[in-house]
């Protein structure tokens, strides 16, 4: 017999009203902004509870293109400390319609360990990211309107760094010229579009702590020159008050629940290849303040996400995970030893031996933090005993605990196993959260500590675009901020086509962009893009809807 579908699944499931989940955290329902029954937002204020509870960081080995379920086991551990009698919730970021539609599809989880209403939260959800994009590209708008009338700022066109954005995956609209067709039409210049979630202002919602943050943040957008060379933000075009209407609701945490009814906190989007990647400071601060326990994930694998959440996200909102749980597959780890993507379902001992290099990097990195790692070896159709023995005692020599994720199987219950050994490595002494790198270091320095500690890089070299915006950043005041760097997700390296764990390779940094509202600096490194494109077949054109409003196709 098939194995049901996560619509299936999902369909099979009585979701409680909301208020009844929110009631499991103690939120009175008149913090409650509903959208629909099974969907709401929590006002920010009151928000503080006097309590905080444990945090996990769930990551990933570096994945394959289809993902190793690291939000299926955010959501299926999160259940399955339930199950053990714990308070707990989980906090994740909104699906993008690019990935969507795209290749990845859906990013509710899957099989037993899912959120709901999925279909909504795959799609438009509350409208968050619309709001993202629609301030955003209010900025651009005013921005050449500014330039059109005669710009009162003084901006010179020719440096405007400001891109549109979209929630789309569009080759096509990377690179664009616009105000063609004459005076009336604008002033022509080079430009483009961005993802939606590699938005600065994306970013700016993710890491602001209450509304007024958000406002100062984007403020101090950066937009461009002077023709005298001074920086022009945000703040000098004027609309800064107008984003922040647009975004008033949408910096509100969205609250939905898992299929075994634990609360779930699904906000922000932005891609940990191409921004920071991790959920909202507030929705993880406000699960904190209510629930003993609260799991959140980073996106893709740990030198990614996680990296940036340590480096980035911490520091800004005030907290650290007292356990990283890093998820791993055999079939990720065949394609580090070796195996094509169209192999990678035949048993392989060999090559999953092959590939415990890459995992091992990854357990390494996580030491440097000085955060205890827990292992989850997720199951998957197909893996056998031998494969799975195989990484459970190179985890057993190394001494990291390590599980079998069962939640796609088996929702909660298989993953008490992993509940117990997360609980169990959080009581850990001596482990003290601290971040690989000072933000007062020079610019160079913090670059080339996360691209040798990290990534294993053995150097780091800058193009000539690179070293001129080291000069700027550095003359304008902006040589104290983190660094968040673009990279590919394929690779601990900046070749996609490096797997396992690659040495003696050199990071390239060919674009240093100034994000000075959300408050770090993105080192561009390889072909990393912004705006992703569509695959040869994208999942869009599997889906469908009938007469009768039954979905297909979408997960």
């Amino acid at each position: 017999m098939a194995f049901p579908s996560d619509s299936q699944i999902a369909a099979g499931v009585v979701m409680q009203p909301i208020e009844e989940i929110a009631g499991v955290l103690g939120v009175a329902p008149d913090r409650l902004v509903h959208y629909g029954r099974y969907k709401a937002k929590i006002d920010l204020e009151p928000s503080e509870t006097g309590k905080t509870g444990r945090l996990v960081l769930v990551s990933a080995i570096t994945p394959t293109p289809a993902g190793e379920g690291k939000t299926t086991t955010t959501i299926g551990l999160a259940d399955g400390l339930r199950k053990l009698g714990k308070t707990a919730c989980c906090a994740i970021r909104e699906p993008s319609l690019g990935p969507v539609f795209g290749m990845k599809g859906g990013a509710a989880g899957g099989g037993y360990s899912q959120v709901v209403p999925a279909e909504d939260i795959n799609l438009h959800f509350t409208g968050d990211i619309h709001a993202v994009g629609a301030a955003h590209n209010l900025l651009a708008a005013s921005l050449d309107n500014h330039l059109y009338w005669g710009s009162p700022s003084n901006l010179d066109s020719r440096t405007v760094s400001l891109r549109r954005v979209m929630d789309m995956n569009d080759r096509s609209l990377r690179s664009a010229v616009i105000g063609l067709g004459g005076r009336r039409q604008g002033v022509p210049r080079e430009t483009g579009f961005d993802i939606t979630a590699a938005s600065e202002v994306m970013a700016i919602l993710c890491l602001s702590r209450n509304l007024a943050d958000l406002h100062e943040r984007l403020d101090r957008i950066l937009v461009g020159y002077t023709s005298t060379g001074q920086p022009v933000m945000a703040r000098d075009i004027g609309v800064a008050g107008a984003m922040t209407l647009l975004l008033k609701d949408a910096i509100k945490p969205n609250l939905v629940q898992t299929l075994e009814g634990a609360p779930a906190f699904v906000h922000g989007g932005p891609f940990a290849n191409i921004a920071h990647g991790c959920s909202s400071i507030i929705a993880t601060r406000m699960a904190m303040a209510h629930a003993d326990w609260t799991v959140t994930e980073a996106g893709f694998g740990f030198d990614l996400g996680a990296e940036k959440f340590f480096d980035i996200t911490c520091p800004y909102g005030g907290f650290a995970p007292c356990a990283v749980v890093l998820v791993a597959t055999c079939r990720a780890l065949k394609m580090h030893g070796g195996v094509k993507k169209k192999d990678l379902s035949a048993p392989d001992p060999g090559a999953v031996a092959r590939g415990l290099a890459n995992l091992e990097k990854h357990i390494e990195n996580i030491g440097k933090f000085r955060v205890p790692a827990v292992v989850c070896l997720n199951r998957f159709p197909g893996d056998t005993g031998e494969e799975m023995k195989v990484v459970t005692d190179r985890c057993d020599g190394l001494s990291v605990p390590v599980a079998i994720g069962e939640g796609f199987l088996r929702g909660g219950e298989g993953m008490t196993d992993l509940a117990l050994k997360v609980m169990e490595a959080s009581e850990c002494p001596g482990k003290a959260f601290k971040p690989l790198y000072d933000w007062s270091l020079p610019v160079e320095e913090k670059i080339e500590k996360v691209a040798r500690e990290i990534y294993g890089a053995s150097h780091i070299s800058f193009t000539p675009d690179a070293r001129e915006d080291l000069r700027l950043l550095e003359k304008h005041g902006y040589a104290g901020l983190p660094v968040c760097i673009a990279k590919t997700q394929n690779s601990l390296s900046d070749n996609p086509d490096l797997l396992g764990r690659p040495k003696d390779f050199i990071v390239t940094v060919r674009d240093i962009v100034i994000s000075s509202g959300a408050g770090f600096l993105v080192p561009i490194t390889g072909d990393i893009m912004r705006m992703p494109g569509l695959p040869r077949t994208p999942a869009a054109e599997t889906m469908e809807i009938s007469a009768e409003g039954e979905v297909t196709g979408l997960f």
